[in-house]
């Protein structure tokens, strides 16, 4: 019963997208009709300013480590763990709050991976870093960084994560389709920091 709660509460949880949130606090377009269409911290970076980017970023890495927190608390480990992870970012990705049109997921999927293992956590989130800095394609580093989870959960051992991370890994591709054909026609759009 632990589990189903923790799920539904990560669900709520990731659904709470915080690009669409700060806009509307701060009187901002909602980041779905700018830019890219895409309700994350990519798009707001594009279209808004880097504070208001930064703080899209932060909230979402923090809901995803509060979702699994959370879980925790409830005594929730191994797979089951990984499905709430999981759960959050379906949340964000598809968010009961905001008609299930968010984001594709990565900052959220920073957050659980923290929770789960700091150092599955620290390493995708350095893979992202490096690609982005050194190739400044933000879709690049985000599915680096989600390969480099799938393939952390083994090297570190965490077998029970495998199959959530794996999923979430598949999500995040899946929401980076567009991103994908643009690469490869070369007219994908660089960040800028």
């Amino acid at each position: 019963m632990a589990a189903i709660v923790s799920i539904v509460i990560a669900y709520l949880i990731g659904s709470l997208n915080m690009s669409i949130i700060i806009a509307k606090l701060l009187g901002k377009p909602d980041p779905r009709t700018v830019g890219s269409g895409n309700a994350g911290a990519t798009n707001v970076l594009r279209t808004g300013s880097k504070q208001d980017a930064a703080w899209v970023l932060i909230g979402d890495i923090v809901k995803g480590v509060i979702a699994v927190v959370i879980a925790r608390i409830f005594h929730v480990e191994g797979f089951l763990l990984g499905i709430v992870a999981l759960a959050a970012i379906v949340g964000h990705v598809f968010p009961i709050y905001f008609k299930f049109k968010g984001g594709k997921g990565v900052a959220t999927m920073m957050g659980v991976l923290i929770a789960l293992n700091i150092w599955i956590g620290v390493i995708s989130l350095a893979v992202w870093v490096i690609v982005a800095l050194l190739i400044r394609y933000a879709s690049l580093a985000s599915l680096s960084a989600a390969t480099a989870a799938v393939i952390c959960s083994l090297i570190f051992g965490h077998f029970t994560y495998f199959v959530p991370l794996l999923i979430i890994a598949a999500l995040i591709f899946w929401k980076h389709m567009g991103n994908i054909e643009r690469l490869k026609a070369g007219t994908e759009g660089k960040i800028k920091f």
